[in-house]
């Protein structure tokens, strides 16, 4: 992996735990937590979203997307943890 490639996915992360804070309302972890939100998302669409069918895209666009969709059913996941607890 190239510093690029790192670099494509930090930013990646940032955007998308960035947006799945906006979507899911009280979920806020500053610079690095939403980088992580994100990375772990995007692991998460990875898994799930091929399996149900849903294939978003390729390209720069299409992996904020997935990676957002992954944040916000991570985030989802945390809430109902905390709940729980």
């Amino acid at each position: 992996m190239g510093i690029t490639s790192i670099l494509v996915l930090i930013i990646v992360g940032a955007i998308a735990g960035w947006l799945a804070g906006l979507i899911v309302k009280g979920f806020g972890f500053g610079l690095l937590g939403n980088i992580v939100v994100g990375i772990v998302g995007a692991f998460i669409a990875t898994l799930i979203l091929p399996r149900i069918g849903l294939v978003i895209g390729g390209g720069l666009i299409g992996n904020i997307i997935n990676a957002t969709i992954g944040a916000v059913i991570l985030l989802f996941i945390i809430r109902l943890v905390r709940k729980g607890t």
